[in-house]
């Protein structure tokens, strides 16, 4: 699939095209359910924990911890993959940016990183806080 249509799917998909405008203003969202209080991650209209249909979004802090993380050390150019525990609840899976590798940890804090591709598109990283 090219860059193009990744991105024309990412901003025209209605459950998520308030999250992929969010991150090109610069502002982290996450989807909370108002029957349960509970909030989600991947952005999905429907509450993973109670089937609720009322959902809304939600401002996120951009903070979290890593909760596990693997270095690709055998790539063209290396890189970290981590889940992230966001401070408000939910866990997603993301890079670990602008930092050294070796000295990453499970349980170290983090905070967003924004990064904007060459097609507008932005996507949510981490870099260690």
């Amino acid at each position: 699939m090219s860059t193009d249509a990744v991105t024309a799917l990412a901003l025209h998909n209605p459950e998520t095209n308030a999250f992929w405008a969010g991150l090109i203003e610069g502002r982290f969202l996450v989807r909370r359910c108002e029957d349960c209080g509970e909030a989600h991650w991947y952005p999905r209209a429907i509450c993973p924990f109670c089937s609720s249909s009322r959902t809304g979004w939600q401002e996120a802090s951009g903070r979290g911890v890593i909760y596990s993380y693997s270095i690709m050390r055998r790539a063209k150019v290396p890189y970290a993959i981590a889940f992230v525990s966001l401070a408000e609840g939910p866990t997603m899976m993301t890079n670990i940016v602008d930092c050294d590798f070796e000295a990453l940890a499970i349980g170290q804090p983090v905070k967003l990183a924004i990064r904007r591709r060459e097609d507008g598109l932005a996507l949510p990283m981490f870099t260690p806080a």
